[in-house]
């Protein structure tokens, strides 16, 4: 049987931990076991229960206090995580095996690790073998992108990192709950955007025909391949949790495997005496 996991990545302070928190509350709605690792070497807390915590193998404050090190914080994280890297056996003992397994990795938030650093890439290889389907969970916080060049800008880092990592990638607006009615409508253009009418808005803003070229080509480049879409994620909507969380399954064909249930037999007497008190009940009434 394989098992599924959600690499939960994107920049600091983008909501991941409250993301897993809520997708892991929501999972236990459905009856579904999942499980969360943090693998943020910097985190200071998080109010979930995890099944591994990588700061017992490596923390960010006992790098930067090395004296042989000198590292300040990005170093220090970067040091933890290619540290990290060297030690998946630590965090295979602490997965185990279990079939049907579904876990959401909470990432570090340097956006260095998902567009040019080896790092979360070997991760992804080291989950692949041992058969673990990976989606990537791009997380940008919904009131960094109510403008068409922070949007520009958010859509090439999910863009890096779909080229980096190489697996499924949902990208997800958070915070849409922290918006106020009129920010919500102005983002919805944002989620399937019309990029070239986006950039006629704008046009007058960009100075350099230089600059005003590259961006153009950008946006050709998003809007006739489609490459990068969003979806909203607002922790008090069920149903909108409920439809990142069956894009996510499709995307690593979560429950395909999984057996199918005959249902139980009734036998003859005890089917007759239900109908025939389905059926009292109706003259009853």
């Amino acid at each position: 049987m394989p098992r599924f996991a959600q690499l939960v990545i994107g920049p600091a302070g983008s909501g991941k931990s409250t993301y897993c928190s809520t997708m892991l509350q929501h999972l236990g709605s459905m009856n579904r076991s999942a499980q969360v690792v943090n693998l943020d070497p910097a985190a200071e807390h998080f109010d979930y229960p995890v099944m591994a915590d990588i700061r017992e193998l490596i923390q960010v404050d006992d790098v930067m206090e090395d004296p042989s090190l000198r590292f300040g914080p990005n170093g220090g994280l970067v040091f933890c995580m290619e540290y990290f890297a060297n030690n998946f056996d630590w965090l295979g003992e602490s997965l185990g095996h279990v079939e049907d397994d579904y876990i959401l990795f909470d990432c570090p938030g340097q956006i260095e690790l998902y567009t040019h650093l080896p790092v979360m890439k070997q991760l992804v290889e080291q989950l692949q073998q041992w058969e673990f389907r990976v989606c990537g969970v791009f997380l940008v916080d919904s009131q960094f992108m109510v403008e068409t060049f922070k949007f520009i800008s958010g859509v090439m880092a999910a863009l890096s990192a779909m080229v980096v990592l190489e697996i499924p990638q949902i990208n997800i607006m958070t915070k849409m709950d922290l918006l106020s009615p009129k920010a919500k409508k102005e983002i919805e253009k944002y989620l399937d955007p019309d990029m070239y009418s986006m950039m006629e808005d704008t046009s007058d803003n960009i100075r350099s025909k230089k600059f005003k070229k590259l961006t153009n080509a950008i946006c050709g480049l998003i809007d006739d391949y489609s490459m990068v879409r969003f979806m909203p994620f607002d922790r008090t909507d069920e149903e909108g949790m409920n439809m990142v969380l069956q894009s996510i399954d499709f995307s690593i064909q979560y429950g395909e495997d999984l057996e199918f249930k005959e249902p139980k037999e009734v036998d003859e007497e005890s089917a007759d005496l239900n109908y025939d008190e389905i059926f009292q009940g109706k003259g009853d009434s």
